[in-house]
């Protein structure tokens, strides 16, 4: 397993005394936060890849199109 140093900013550092109970401890809770960004950003990608297949196969989306997906899946 790697180890890693982390500098935070007193407030980032209070946000982690915060969570780290309800993850486990901090190097838990820092994991999980990890695999939550990345989990986000690999939707991300997702959502943008499936938005330029639809522009390819049908043109792009209208505004109104655009706005109810987001509302609709919480983006």
């Amino acid at each position: 397993m790697a180890k890693a140093t982390v500098r935070l900013y007193d407030e980032d550092r209070q946000l982690l005394e915060r969570l780290a109970p309800k993850f486990g401890g901090r190097e838990e809770t820092l994991r999980e936060a990890l695999r939550r960004l990345a989990a986000d950003q690999d939707r991300r990608e997702a959502l943008s890849a499936f938005l330029a297949e639809w522009a390819r196969e049908c043109g792009p989306p209208d505004e109104e199109a655009v706005a109810a997906m987001a509302e609709r899946y919480g983006l």
